[in-house]
């Protein structure tokens, strides 16, 4: 069953200091994470997700990102069912973090 976190959800997370802070995984492409990024996240893009998700922790909350939350939604039922067992899409995306959190980040 995917799992998602809004964005302010996540902003709050990010915002506690108490909490382990989660690696945040974009799986855009590299064009898209140059227009608008959260500070902080580890870029790998979708299609390469199979061949490099050997370099994620599995004892650290991801959370996986995209523009509108469709591949991202992908991307973490994949990571869950190749055995990672924190995983959230955020849902809305990356627009939806530039709408709810922090306008600054771009739209696109």
């Amino acid at each position: 069953m995917l799992r998602e976190i809004t964005a302010p959800e996540l902003a709050a997370l990010l915002a506690d200091t108490q909490a382990a802070r989660p690696l945040l995984l974009d799986v855009r492409e590299s064009w898209e994470v140059q227009l608008a990024h959260i500070e902080g996240s580890v870029h790998i893009p979708m299609n390469l997700i199979p061949i490099r998700n050997g370099e994620l922790p599995d004892d650290t909350v991801i959370v996986a990102i995209c523009h509108h939350g469709m591949r991202s939604a992908q991307v973490a039922l994949f990571l869950q069912n190749a055995g990672f067992e924190q995983v959230l899409n955020l849902q809305g995306g990356i627009d939806a973090w530039s709408v709810q959190v922090d306008p600054s980040v771009a739209r696109y």
